[in-house]
Order: C-alpha cells, then structure tokens, then sequence
C-alpha cells in the first residue's frame, strides 16, 4: 500500500491532478501523516473543465491550491461513513463545506458523482469524482 500521492499516479488515471498537485506545492501534505480523504477527480473529470481552464489555474497557484483543498476532508472517511452523511456538509481544508447526498449514488454539491470508492492509502482514503468541485 502506497500514500495518496503514490497511489494516484501508479493508477494512471489522474495525471492532470498530479500535475495540478505537484504545481500547487501540497504533495509534501498528501505524502503526510493524515489520514486525509481526498475526492479525486480522474482525467476525464478535468476533461469537462471549459478549455483553458486548467492551463489558466497553473497560471494562479493560489486559486488553484483552494481548489484542490477543497477536494480534502481531514481524517479517513470510507464510503460506509458518507453514505449515513445524507443531507450534510463535510468541512474542507480549504474551509468551505462540501455538500453529501446520497440519494440514488454518492453526490458531492448536487452534481458530482463518487464513481469508485475506498481506495485505501498508508495515509487515508481515494474516493473517484466524476467532475472538478470548485468551492463556492
């Protein structure tokens, strides 16, 4: 078993949140301690984004690394425990609360679908989104 880091980029499928991670300057923190839940939004999810989009939040590290912590729930939550979160809110790192649904799958804010759970790490959790979430 690998960190979250590791095991994000030895599946193959999250080569653009890598690159957005390594550029923001948080794979020190996503190698750490934790235990952290990461939803990590997969290739195809950064694929949705209007064109430009990632290219232009390289460009502005600050925006990005609020986007990606928003992405991140401190502690190990595994899909047993979001599914008894129905109509909740987890705080983020990046402060602002993500929204759960579990009515009919996994929703993250109403529009993002969990699509692959519990990929355990030596430092937490890998759950796959469907889409980018950007805080509010």
């Amino acid at each position: 078993m690998h960190d979250i880091i590791d095991t994000a980029v030895a599946a193959g499928t999250f080569k653009t949140l890598a690159a957005a991670v390594t550029a923001a300057g948080l794979v020190p923190t996503l190698k750490g301690a934790g235990p952290f839940t990461v939803f990590a939004p997969n290739d195809a999810a950064f694929a949705k984004l209007p064109a430009g989009t990632v290219d232009s939040l390289l460009k502005d590290l600050p925006k990005l690394a609020a986007i990606l912590k928003y992405h991140v729930v401190a502690g190990k939550v595994m899909a047993a425990d979001v599914m008894t979160m129905d109509g909740k809110t987890a705080a983020t790192v990046n402060g602002a609360p993500l929204k759960i649904s579990t009515a009919g799958g996994v929703k993250l804010n109403a529009d993002v679908n969990v699509i692959a759970t519990d990929i355990e790490c030596t430092n937490g959790v890998i759950h796959v989104i469907d889409a980018v979430l950007l805080p509010a």
